[in-house]
């Protein structure tokens, strides 16, 4: 009997071994034949293929580079600005510095504004994405795909360009409010050119190449447009600075503020609640990490906006006693980012194994919502 069991167990090793086998032949054949192939070429038609292999490898390289250093990343990285040492709310004029000496006051000093921290805020999460980093969504070898397939359907190399449209997505809502709403007098003084600027360099198409094929011909890459956003939204708080731009830091402009930005959010919370509940494949969802990471960039991005919020509406949250609510919704956000899992799974809530990580990251997403509805209604009142 016991012959037989071992024999039993001899031959499905075998016919495991077989099919190993069958596999890695099936895999490396089209490299062998086309290594025969090209072997029995004359040096005119390998020289070209050699360059051409050379060029791909190359960008290759790059491409699986870029997708995989994260330059300028830290969650953290509002607590450099110091912005809770603001005294006075964004353009507002400064108080005048104590002249030197008696010489000094005859010469009245220039006026000077303070700046805007979500405006700071802002350009510098575009200048991470697009300068500190390449813009992986307008890639050439992002725009190709894996053998045709989109890399948002596949596995690989595609969190990073995620996170990024994630930012991306809460720094064009920004835009936006600073236009049409925190960038005037009560929405009837005239709009600013360079905000108008910036958000319609920011609404420009996230997948944009030096060539494409709709409509066909040369284009304007992607970050060309992101990098003059960045230029436009310091020239204003260049004339913030000056008093010489307007940032209308009225509670009820905060309040619809606020309440973009919970929206934005609910509607996220809403995709990985769907892609949570209607699919559960653990570590083999090849959606599942494009899903999060989308999140978790647009987590990272209100995070520092609304730091920088804190201290552009510093009178009207003092006023209101929204201190500690205040506080206590940036530290949800500070929570939400802690969650960096190597490997993103979308199995069952409950899964021991795989867990369910877009589950997780909505949770963390729905109480920043409920957190931010919370400091609406209190301003409402």
């Amino acid at each position: 009997m016991l012959d037989r069991i071992t024999a039993f167990f001899q031959r499905i090793g075998q016919a495991v071994g077989r099919g190993i086998g069958l596999l890695i032949a099936w895999l490396v054949w089209p490299f062998m034949a086309a290594h025969g192939w090209y072997r029995q070429r004359h040096w005119m038609v390998k020289g070209p293929i050699l360059a051409l292999l050379v060029i791909l490898v190359g960008l290759y390289g790059y491409f699986i580079w870029q997708t995989q250093v994260w330059s300028g990343f830290n969650p953290n990285f509002v607590e450099s600005y110091r912005w809770s040492e603001r005294t006075v709310p964004a353009g507002q004029e400064l108080p005048a510095a104590a002249p030197a000496a008696a010489a000094a006051a005859a010469t009245p000093a220039a006026r000077q504004c303070q700046s805007s921290a979500i405006v700071d805020a802002s350009a510098d999460l575009i200048d991470m994405n697009v300068n500190q980093n390449a813009w992986i969504s307008s890639m050439l070898l992002y725009r190709l795909g894996l053998f045709g397939i989109d890399w948002d359907h596949t596995p690989f190399l595609d969190n990073k360009a995620s996170f990024q449209r994630g930012v991306h997505q809460a720094v064009r809502r920004t835009s936006a409010e600073l236009v049409d709403t925190l960038g005037r007098v009560r929405g009837t003084s005239g709009i600013n050119s360079n905000l108008q600027d910036a958000r319609g360099n920011l609404q420009f198409d996230e997948f944009s190449w030096y060539f494409g094929l709709d409509p066909f011909g040369f284009k304007t890459p992607s970050p060309a447009y992101y990098r003059t956003a960045i230029e436009k939204l310091r020239a204003f708080n260049a004339d913030l600075t000056s008093c010489n731009a307007t940032f209308d830091t009225r509670a009820d402009n905060l309040i619809q503020f606020v309440d973009r930005i919970a929206n934005d959010l609910g509607g996220t919370a809403a995709i990985l609640r769907e892609r949570s509940e209607n699919n559960s494949a653990g570590w083999f969802d090849t959606r599942a990490d494009d899903r999060f990471w989308f999140a978790y960039g647009q987590l990272y991005g209100y995070y520092a906006v609304l730091s920088g919020a804190g201290a552009d509406f510093s009178q009207v949250i003092r006023e209101r006693n929204l201190g500690p609510l205040w506080s206590e919704t940036l530290t949800r956000f500070r929570s939400a980012l802690r969650v960096q899992p190597a490997i993103v799974s979308n199995g069952s809530e409950d899964g021991l194994i795989m867990p369910s990580h877009l589950a997780v990251m909505g949770f963390h997403t729905l109480m920043v919502r409920s957190n931010l509805v919370e400091v609406r209604s209190v301003l409402d009142r």
